[in-house]
């Protein structure tokens, strides 16, 4: 088998999360910064830098395609069928797609992970229903009942499109 000749319409990206024009969208308790999307990767996978302030966390839910996180500072406790785990700085999760799965940060320290989903697409969901915040530190802001309640039925309207499902009970969602 031959190696495919380089693609020169394809360029190399260089993130940081803290760059001034990086766009850091807030949701179900977190901000995400979208490092390297799927247009970057010709579809193959995404980064996401994700700050986790206490409290904050997905709910239960599970995707068709492969998710990784690396946590780079504090620690996250994984849900992953229905079995609960700590993570802490330096250690990395994988979760196979189609497995249910969430986390949270139930310490009193902010988290940070990096996020590897494999293929992209995911980034696209976060997009949509994210709000944008000032920095990759900001901490969302409190929604309204009336506007989380509005936040969920737009997730769960969306979730098809990115072949999400949310399972089980479901916590904060924005």
């Amino acid at each position: 088998m031959s190696i495919p000749a380089d693609n020169l319409n394809r360029h190399l990206t260089v993130a940081s999360a803290d760059d001034p024009t990086a766009v850091h969208l807030s949701l179900v308790g977190n901000t995400y910064t979208i490092l390297v999307s799927g247009e970057d990767t010709a579809g193959r996978y995404s980064l996401i830098d994700m700050y986790v302030p206490p409290g904050g966390g997905p709910p239960p839910h599970r995707h068709d395609f492969e998710e990784s996180f690396t946590v780079l500072e504090g620690e996250i406790e994984a849900t992953f069928r229905g079995e609960k785990l700590s993570l802490r700085a330096g250690q990395v999760i994988q979760i196979p797609a189609n497995a249910p799965h969430q986390f949270r940060n139930n310490s009193a320290q902010p988290a940070r992970l990096l996020c590897l989903c494999s293929p992209a697409g995911q980034e696209g969901m976060f997009r949509e229903i994210g709000v944008e915040v000032p920095t990759r530190t900001t901490v969302p802001p409190k929604p309204e009942a009336a506007t989380e309640e509005a936040f969920k039925a737009r997730a769960q309207a969306l979730a098809p499109k990115y072949k999400t499902e949310f399972v089980g009970p479901t916590q904060k969602t924005c």
